[in-house]
C-alpha cells in the first residue's frame, strides 16, 4: 500500500479564505502534504485553475465543496459538478448524500460538535439522519493540536458508537485552513493508502475514503492489518465469518509504525509510547513502543499479534503518547471490518 499525505479541508478567497488556491498549494507543499481538497463554504468556483496550480506544484487537488447550512456543515469531496445544497432538510440530509453520490462524489460531517450559534452558526450538526449507512466519514479530528479539543473528543467517540452499531464509517482529520498563518500547534494528517504501483489520481484518493483506507496522525503514520487462514486484510477490508470463526485459527494482527513520514515536519519528544488494538469488544492489546529521534530511521514493524477468535465487528490501531505536555492520541487507523 502507498500512503498519500492529505489535507482535506481548506478555503480560499472564494468563501471565507484569506488566501488563493496557489497560495494554499504552496503552503501545503511546504508543510509536506501530497494532496489537499478545495472545500469551501457552497461554492466550486475556487477550483478554476486547478489543474495548472497542481502541475505548479506537483500536488494533487481534490475537487469538493462544504455545505454550509443553519443545520450542520458537511463536506464533499469527488463530484464530478455542483451538487446544489440549498433545498438541504432538517429531517432530510440523506437525500442531499444521495445527490452527491449520484455526481460521484463522498460525505462527511465536518467538525460536528464544534460550538454553534452565536459563535459559529451551523457549525453543530443537528441534521435528523435515520440511517447512518448513507454517510461516507466524519471529520472526527478538526484544527490544529485535534485530538486534545473536546468538541473532537465527542466526534471520535460518535465515530467510535455508529462502529459498535455495525455502520462502516471513515474517520478523517481537517485543519478547516483559512489562511498562510504560522502555528505551533502539532497538524494533523490523514493518509489514504492506494495499491502499490498505481499513481496517485483523485478518483483514487476519492476511493480510498470512500473504502476506509486511512489512517490519521499528528506525527508517524500508523499502519494495521490483519491475517487469518492465510489471507491478509488491510484497512477498510472485510474479514469474512468463517475466518474469525472459533473453530478456525488464529487470528493475527501486524502493525507498522513509520517515523520516517514528513521528515522534520512534526516533534515528540523521547518517550514510551502506548500502542493499543481495540474494537467493539474493547481494549484487545496493549504494547509500549520505545520512541526516540535519534533512532527513528526505520520503520517499527510488530507482527504476529494473537488476536482472540471471537466475534467481532471492527479492530482499529492507536497510538497514544505525550504532544506538547498533554496526553493524547498521536495516530489511529481506520478499521479493518469484521462479518
Amino acid at each position: 500500500m502507498r500512503w498519500i499525505a492529505c489535507e482535506l479541508h481548506t478555503h480560499t478567497q472564494h468563501s471565507d479564505g484569506v488566501q488563493t488556491l496557489e497560495e494554499l498549494a504552496a503552503g501545503a507543499v511546504e508543510l509536506g502534504f501530497d494532496a489537499i481538497a478545495l472545500t469551501d463554504h457552497n461554492t466550486m468556483s475556487g477550483l478554476a485553475g486547478k489543474d495548472s496550480i497542481a502541475s505548479q506544484y506537483g500536488l494533487l487537488i481534490l475537487p469538493g465543496m462544504e455545505w454550509t447550512t443553519f443545520y450542520g456543515h458537511m463536506v464533499t469531496l469527488g463530484l464530478s459538478e455542483y451538487a446544489d445544497w440549498r433545498s438541504a432538510d432538517p429531517s432530510q440530509i440523506a437525500d442531499g448524500i444521495q445527490a452527491v453520490h449520484r455526481l460521484g462524489g463522498i460525505a462527511g460531517l465536518a467538525h460536528p460538535f464544534r460550538i454553534g450559534s452565536p459563535a459559529c452558526t451551523g457549525c453543530y450538526w443537528e441534521y435528523e439522519l435515520k440511517d447512518w449507512s448513507v454517510v461516507d466519514y466524519i471529520e472526527v479530528w478538526s484544527g490544529t493540536f485535534a485530538s486534545i479539543r473536546t468538541n473532537n473528543r465527542r466526534a471520535f467517540a460518535l465515530w467510535t458508537d455508529k462502529l459498535n452499531e455495525g455502520f462502516r464509517i471513515s474517520a478523517t482529520s481537517g485543519r478547516d485552513w483559512h489562511a498562510q498563518m504560522k502555528t505551533e500547534e502539532p497538524l494533523s494528517v490523514t493518509y489514504l493508502g492506494i495499491p502499490d504501483g498505481e499513481q496517485p489520481t483523485e478518483e483514487l484518493l476519492v476511493d480510498s475514503l470512500r473504502e476506509g483506507r486511512a489512517t490519521v496522525t499528528v506525527g508517524p503514520l500508523l499502519n494495521l492489518a490483519i491475517f487469518a487462514d492465510g489471507h491478509k486484510f488491510e484497512l477498510g477490508s472485510v474479514v469474512s465469518s468463517p475466518l474469525q470463526a472459533e473453530d478456525q485459527r488464529e487470528l493475527q494482527a501486524s502493525v507498522t509504525i513509520d517515523f520516517t513520514v514528513r521528515s522534520g515536519l512534526w516533534f515528540l519528544s523521547d518517550q514510551t509510547i502506548k500502542l493499543i488494538l481495540c474494537s467493539d469488544q474493547g481494549q484487545e492489546l496493549d504494547i509500549e513502543v520505545t520512541w526516540s529521534k535519534n533512532n527513528a530511521n526505520e520503520p517499527v514493524c510488530l507482527s504476529g499479534l494473537l488476536l482472540s477468535p471471537g466475534p467481532r465487528k471492527w479492530l482499529r490501531a492507536e497510538l497514544w503518547g505525550i504532544v506538547q505536555g498533554a496526553h493524547a492520541i498521536i495516530a489511529f487507523t481506520n478499521p479493518v471490518y469484521f462479518d
